[in-house]
């Protein structure tokens, strides 16, 4: 499939993106789908093969069984409907909105990068969920917070900081010259 000639703004913004895709990501996703659904792509092309929505559906359903219908249709809705659904799945097992991509960016393939790097995420999400799934990139933090007891927190506020003692760490303006003054030292200018 021939994609359309860019011009203008949308051309410099495609060339951006395209510097920026990196194929490795690309493949590690692609091999990270595989695995999870337990079947090959359909298209050696991997914007192709997730274009109409039904493999990300079926990942859906292995990550969160019985999520979505998968819906097979030559129908654009239909496929944006699949790719949004997978969407949903996606922020339900936890992805940010920052790490996913609208659904034009994958169906126009006008940002493929931020396709692969929602699955990266999801992939990371999805084991830190519980599903018994490889994980793409570094593992997900777990949150550790500290809770302080009144005698610690009431302890840091007699603490003297050097700002209090008049100390200010060496910072004046000796030695500054502006024009024939000389600010805060003597005025050469000025007879005693």
């Amino acid at each position: 499939m021939s994609t359309p000639t860019k011009y203008g703004m949308d051309r410099e913004i495609a060339a951006k993106l395209a510097a920026k895709y990196d194929v490795g990501r690309e493949v590690e996703a692609r091999q990270w789908i595989e695995a999870v659904i337990g079947e090959s792509l359909p298209h050696p092309d991997f914007q192709t093969s997730l274009k109409d929505g039904v493999i990300l559906c079926k990942l859906m359903n292995v990550l969160i069984p019985g999520f979505v219908k998968v819906k097979t249709s030559k129908m654009p809705f239909v496929q944006m409907e699949n790719i949004a659904k997978f969407l949903e799945g996606c922020e339900k097992m936890g992805c940010p909105k920052h790490d996913l991509f609208q659904t034009i960016d994958l169906y126009e393939n006008k940002n493929l990068g931020q396709v692969v790097a929602a699955i990266h995420s999801l992939s990371r999400h999805a084991a830190k969920a519980g599903c018994d799934v490889p994980i793409l990139g570094p593992k997900l933090a777990d949150k550790h917070e500290v809770e302080f007891s009144d005698d610690v927190l009431n302890a840091g506020k007699n603490i003297i900081n050097t700002f209090q003692y008049g100390y200010g760490g060496g910072a004046t303006q000796s030695g500054v010259r502006y024009g024939r003054r000389e600010i805060g030292g003597i005025d050469p200018g000025r007879v005693a």
